[in-house]
Parts: C-alpha cells; sequence; structure tokens
C-alpha cells in the first residue's frame, strides 16, 4: 500500500504512519452524483480501507458531463450509480474495499449505513437528507462534512459534533434555504463540484490523520467569477438538534414524495413495499406498455412518460414534475 502512495508519504502532514490511519478508515459516501463521485475517487486512490457508496439513482446521459465516475458503457448496460461507481473504484485501488449500496437513505436506514463509519460525506442534493445525516452524526459523533454545488458556486462546511456548529446551527429555516437557486432553474457548471468534492476530499483526509487543522468556517467559491470566501459559523443555543432532538432521524418529517434535483423526475417511495419482484411486475405491466428490467431496475414507458422501478419498490417518474401526478401513477401501474 505504501509503496503505491510514496509520493502521498513525502507530504509534511501525510506520513506512514498517516497512510496507515488512512488504511484503517471507513467512510460512507451519501449520493453518488457529480460531488460524490469526486469524493469517491479521490479517498479510493488516497487510500483509505473502506469506502461503503450509497445512491439511489441511475446514470443518464446528462449525468456525464459532470459524474467522473461513469460513462456511456454504465448507460448501455442499465447501471445504477452505486454499482457502477463500486466497479469502477474496485479497478483503481485494489487494497480499498468499496461498497455500493442501491437504496435512498431514509430515516428507517440510515443509522445502518453509517455503523462503523469514521466519517460521512455529502453527496446528496437536497436539503432534507441533509437533515437526517445531520442528526445521525450527531446521534452517534460521527463527523460529517457537507458540501453542495449550483450554477459556479460551490460551498462546504465540516461538521465535528461538540466541536464545531452543526448543520441545522447554521441553516436555522433550512426549508426556506436555497428554495429559488437550484440546479432545476440556474444549471450548474463542471468545475464548481470538483471543487467542492475536492476541497471535502482534503478535509476529509485532514480528519481521518488527526491532522488538527480542521476548517471550522463554511467555504464558498465561485469558480466563474474566481471569488473565494470563509465565513465565520457559531453554534445556536436553540438548535434542536444539538440539544438532542433528533426530528429527522425519527421520521418526523419523511417524504413519501419528491421531485428529483434537475431531473425533472419525481420519486416515490411506498412505505408498505419492502420489496418487490421485478420479473412478476415486468410480466404484469408488459400489455400495458414497454417494459425491460435486469436485476437492478425495471423500466416501465407508458404514453410520455417512464416509470423506474427498484427491487425495494420505489420508483422515479420522469417527465414530469407534478408529484400528484407521479403518485397517481405509481399507484396505477405498481400499487398504492
Amino acid at each position: 500500500m505504501i509503496d503505491g502512495h510514496v509520493r502521498q508519504t513525502l507530504f509534511d502532514d501525510m506520513d506512514k504512519e498517516g497512510l496507515k490511519r488512512l488504511g484503517n478508515s471507513c467512510v460512507v459516501v451519501i449520493g453518488c452524483g457529480a460531488v460524490g463521485t469526486v469524493v469517491a475517487n479521490s479517498l479510493v486512490r488516497a487510500g483509505v480501507g473502506k469506502v461503503r457508496i450509497i445512491d439511489r439513482d441511475f446514470i443518464e446521459h446528462h449525468n456525464l458531463q459532470q459524474h467522473t465516475l461513469f460513462d456511456e458503457d454504465d448507460i448501455k448496460k442499465q447501471l445504477p450509480k452505486a454499482v457502477a461507481a463500486e466497479r469502477h473504484l474496485k479497478k483503481m485501488n485494489s487494497s480499498t474495499e468499496v461498497e455500493g449500496v442501491v437504496a435512498n437513505v431514509n430515516y428507517t436506514n440510515i443509522e445502518g449505513f453509517v455503523n462503523g463509519a469514521d466519517l460521512i460525506l455529502d453527496g446528496v442534493d437536497n436539503i432534507e437528507t441533509r437533515l437526517l445525516i445531520n442528526d445521525v452524526s450527531l446521534k452517534h459523533r460521527i463527523p460529517w462534512i457537507y458540501g453542495e454545488a449550483v450554477a459556479a458556486r460551490g460551498m462546504t462546511i465540516n461538521i465535528i459534533p461538540g466541536q464545531t456548529a452543526c448543520f441545522q446551527c447554521v441553516f436555522a429555516n433550512p426549508f426556506t434555504y436555497g428554495t429559488g437557486y437550484t440546479t432545476d432553474n440556474v444549471g450548474v457548471i463542471g468545475p464548481a463540484p470538483y471543487f467542492v468534492g475536492s476541497f471535502e476530499s482534503a478535509e476529509a483526509m485532514k480528519i481521518l490523520v488527526d491532522a488538527g487543522k480542521i476548517n471550522q468556517e463554511h467555504i464558498v467559491i465561485d469558480v466563474w467569477k474566481g471569488t473565494f470566501y470563509r465565513l465565520k459559523i457559531k453554534s445556536r443555543n436553540s438548535c434542536p438538534a444539538c440539544q438532542g432532538k433528533y426530528e429527522f432521524l425519527e421520521g418526523k418529517f419523511g417524504m413519501k414524495v419528491a421531485s428529483l434535483c434537475g431531473q425533472n423526475a419525481v420519486q416515490v417511495i411506498n412505505p408498505r413495499m419492502e420489496r418487490v419482484s421485478l420479473e412478476y411486475l415486468a410480466t404484469r405491466l408488459k400489455p400495458k406498455g414497454q417494459v425491460f428490467y435486469n436485476e437492478f431496475m425495471l423500466r416501465f414507458a407508458v404514453n410520455s412518460h417512464e416509470m423506474v422501478v427498484f427491487p425495494d419498490g420505489r420508483a422515479i417518474v420522469k417527465n414530469t414534475a407534478d408529484e400528484s401526478f407521479a403518485l397517481g401513477l405509481y399507484n396505477t401501474y405498481i400499487g398504492g
């Protein structure tokens, strides 16, 4: 392992002992999109011992602009992002244990996913999941790094339980934050997630090797304008999460239907359906429209809409941002 990372060990703050600590570490990357692919790629190459990647989505052509791990062959094979990421990353560093998990992270499963983790890394695209990550981080005293990229702007914060402000401290009214500034209406250019993912990776390495130089500010950069800001943040006495009230982890704000950022698609989760046979579903749907399925997902096209169904009963309804309409399609063809 050291032979393959000899130049890394020459860096003053990363000696052989630091490399050993990386090799004994486990990180969980939640979300394998534009930011998540950069993070996963960097940490596997750096020699982190175990990298678990959790993502609910599959790869499409528009992802290739920013998702650094994927290529057109992955799309032809109809691979979920987590599966494709695992396959590519295993070829980069055989000494790292890479685990790809196809799942929607929610309050019922996140504690199992982060069990044994030394660090959680943010690669998601929505505020609800970040608040859930924040809750599980504080409850189990696992550090996590927030990272987001929109348009040409990127931002990141280290959250260390007991040492720094938490995510809910910084964004006191989280559901009003960023509601008018998303990739749906302003897009994103590749260098922004590259920056965020690279910065997250560097901070992750510092945390894992206990470098003692952890950033405790809100970093904001605009790669188009060339501006860089370090914003002071502080804990908030009225923060419910810091007081041990883990409302998102307790499922009080669990969402069953949600629009997917920048995709003109809606995700539907059926809490009553734990497992579905894709083979059986394909047989049932075949008379009603075009059907394709493999071990990872089923695609069903009807009229101008397409549904992608996963083995856990979760579905993504494409070509609509109307959550009520998407739920109606789900109930009609998959089952309520």
